[in-house]
């Protein structure tokens, strides 16, 4: 074998493992250079709570400029909107990514892979352009259009949606951080967020007529609350999942194991990924390095925390998406602050 481990994915959930595996384990890091996807790059409690147990410090120029302390939510089939106290760091998502990768200590391929295929004792990656190694274990750290998760469990369908995002000139008088509820456009959510002079805009939205229904919001939003977009500086899309059940999530098999939202690890409210990813990443470097007899009942045991960290998500979900219980909740005034224009 060419390697112990391969890791495919160098995000949050990839990077993490790869840096907290033993030594002694030979491991290899496959990610894309080339890859970017729709983030508003908010760094949330549940995250930095994250980074926190590793006991590491953010460098500052991960961060970007503004740092914004409330997110103005809007409600725009009721036309409401209320104010509420955050405490996300902004920053710059591809810098995040690029320093949790710049910690890995293991090989690192830049290269995007088309395959993987199970060998009699472990799996084949095959890479484009024909470049292929082996490995005795797998893991799956790419997302949620995971290329590990579809071999390995080819008939399972998770709640997906399309996530689109622009990146305009900031022309807004003031930057802001914004959540939306639209229902005439999706049953999700979008979000908005200023960022050193540029202004973010973007959504999730079924697959199809997606495009479409992002723009009908946009001109709705640009019609009744004032949002200034312009022509796109550029427009991002990917797949994202919205799991429906802790069910959903999967775990992997037969010496291959699946992390972050590649797993269906993601918040069902809000789309944050980056804590499971880190998370997920924890808890199984800590079953590969302890090496129990059974690896899988082990992992599964472990990240039980996370599957009622999702079953509690989706509890909390119909209080922001059926828009008679979110109409209460914002007209309530529920931890709701009030802004003082200035």
């Amino acid at each position: 074998m060419d390697f112990d481990l391969i890791i495919i994915g160098g995000g949050p959930a990839g990077a993490t493992l790869a840096r907290l595996l033993p030594r002694s384990i030979r491991c290899a890091v496959i990610y894309r250079s080339d890859l970017s996807k729709p983030c508003g790059g908010l760094l949330s409690e549940d995250a930095q709570r994250s980074l926190a147990r590793y006991d590491i410090t953010l460098p500052k120029d991960v961060l970007v400029d503004p740092q914004i302390f409330s997110v103005k939510t809007i409600d725009l089939g009721a036309g409401l909107v209320r104010h509420y106290q955050r405490t996300y760091l902004n920053m710059d998502r591809q810098k995040f990514d690029a320093w949790l990768l710049d910690m890995v200590p293991c090989q690192r391929i830049d290269g995007q892979v088309i395959a993987v295929e199970r060998l009699t004792e472990g799996y084949r990656v095959t890479l484009v352009g024909g470049q292929q190694m082996t490995c005795r274990y797998l893991v799956g750290a790419d997302g949620a259009n995971s290329v590990v998760r579809r071999a390995l469990y080819p008939e399972k369908r998770i709640r997906s949606y399309t996530a689109i995002q622009q990146w305009f000139p900031e022309r807004h008088p003031k930057p802001f951080y914004s959540c939306i509820f639209d229902p005439d456009t999706s049953d999700a959510c979008s979000w908005s967020i200023s960022k050193d002079q540029i202004f973010i805009f973007g959504g999730a939205f079924a697959p199809r007529n997606c495009r479409e229904m992002f723009e009908r919001q946009k001109q709705r939003l640009q019609e009744r609350f004032g949002f200034v977009f312009g022509e796109p500086l550029k427009t991002e899309a990917c797949m994202v999942l919205r799991p429906s059940h802790p069910g959903d999530v999967s775990l992997g098999r037969d010496g291959a194991f699946l992390i972050g939202e590649a797993a269906g690890f993601i918040s069902t409210s809000s789309f944050e990924g980056i804590s499971f990813a880190m998370d997920s990443a924890r808890l199984l470097a800590e079953v590969l390095t302890a090496a129990p007899a059974d690896l899988h009942q082990a992992y599964r045991r472990a990240t039980g925390c996370l599957r009622r960290k999702i079953a509690a998500k989706l509890l909390k979900s119909p209080f922001m998406y059926r828009p008679t219980l979110r109409h209460l909740v914002m007209r309530s005034g529920l931890q709701t602050i009030d802004v003082i224009d200035g």
